[in-house]
């Protein structure tokens, strides 16, 4: 046992400084978990933002001010007059996302409890924007017409108030989300790619036959590369979560980072055997990239990240259940977002392990199979 497990620690020492030795894999891993963080949490926002408004005022009354006035930083930048001739021009050049129209008489229309008509024209090629923004619109139009008319009118007030919470992100703010999600969905990337390279670069350099004729066991050499590669993504994770998304994007995080990537660690073997499996099937590293979009991808996508599995389709939320891939994101939701602790997400932890064990076995079986065939 000794002998072995000191065979095993000189291997992932050799897989450790192989993956320093190629620019390529460091490069992949560096981009992974800083530039496409980064990308994701600021490129692809969800929310409304410094959205461009113009306003052509022809009422020119009080009430006309203060609904101009109303559209407020940060959702929209300050409104800019305009004139009505300009309109189309302007929107068809794309100078403004938002342009509201106000008609003549239209305060004297409203205090008389008339129903005028108020246009607001938006942009649908910014299609997020256009959405959201619509509907803020409306809802600031309407607060301030009624707290307008109410200076004049006694008006009963409503028959209850609504309050609403929103817990863990109280500006639900896309990049929030984003950034950790990346972090997440990009380990299981790695760990394929990482344990599926190491055993494909063995057989493409030649040094698989090496190997075989050294006194250690397949088991010894699969382990190896599966400790060798989770300890530079988990040592990675811990990285990017603290120095990217914590410090550069200055994104909290509610809960333990230790906590995480020691779950992390253990979802590495469930992943990393995924791509000791593809690697025995691919003969190139072309194949292996192939075979890592079959897998990886459907993975990534049906896992809860991006989806809530409640709005999957009853059959493939039974199959996803027992992936381990939706018990990661689940236990990296709760801990990274709702600061759970370990109380909290142990039995997630054990059903985790129990997969990738489970896992981790089918994948030295299929290459203690494949390196007898070598």
């Amino acid at each position: 046992m000794a002998r072995s497990v000191s065979t095993i620690f000189w291997l992932a020492a050799k897989e450790v400084r192989s993956f320093f030795r190629d620019g390529v894999l460091i490069g992949l891993v560096i981009y992974s978990f800083s530039l496409a963080i980064i990308a994701q949490a600021q490129g692809n926002s969800q929310e409304l933002h410094n959205a461009s408004l113009g306003v052509v005022d022809e009422d020119r009354s009080d009430l006309s001010r203060r609904i101009a006035g109303a559209f407020l930083a940060p959702y929209f930048k300050p409104a800019e007059p305009i004139r009505q001739r300009d309109v189309d021009r302007l929107m068809n050049t794309g100078r403004y996302t938002f342009v509201l129209d106000i008609p003549p008489h239209f305060e004297r229309d409203v205090l008389a409890g008339r129903v005028p008509t108020l246009q607001v024209l938006v942009d649908a090629t910014a299609m997020v924007q256009a959405g959201i923004g619509a509907s803020y619109a409306r809802q600031i139009i309407e607060t301030e017409i009624s707290g307008f008319v109410a200076r004049f009118h006694d008006r009963r007030p409503p028959a209850a108030d609504l309050a609403v919470r929103i817990a863990f992100n109280p500006n639900v703010t896309t990049g929030w989300f984003t950034s950790i999600m990346g972090v997440v969905n990009n380990v299981t990337m790695l760990a394929i790619i990482l344990a599926g390279a190491a055993v494909v670069r063995e057989r493409e350099h030649g040094t698989m036959d090496h190997l075989l004729v050294m006194p250690v066991t397949p088991f010894e050499i699969a382990v190896s590369k599966v400790l060798g590669n989770a300890l530079v993504i988990t040592v990675a994770v811990g990285l990017s979560l603290t120095l990217v998304v914590r410090q550069l994007l200055g994104i909290p995080i509610a809960g333990s980072v230790p906590l995480f990537v020691a779950g992390v660690a253990v979802y590495l073997f469930f992943a990393m055997s995924v791509g000791i499996f593809l690697a025995t099937i691919a003969r190139t590293m072309p194949q292996l990239g192939l075979l890592y979009m079959l897998v990886a991808i459907p993975l990534n996508l049906l896992s809860g990240a991006n989806t809530p599995l409640e709005s999957m389709p009853y059959v493939l939320r039974m199959v996803m259940e027992a992936s381990p891939s939706t018990h990661f994101v689940s236990f990296a939701q709760a801990i990274l977002y709702r600061g759970a602790g370990f109380d909290i997400v142990w039995s997630q932890f054990v059903r985790v392990a129990l997969m990738g064990a489970l896992f981790l076995g089918l994948g030295l079986v299929r290459y203690r199979k494949v390196m007898g065939q070598s």
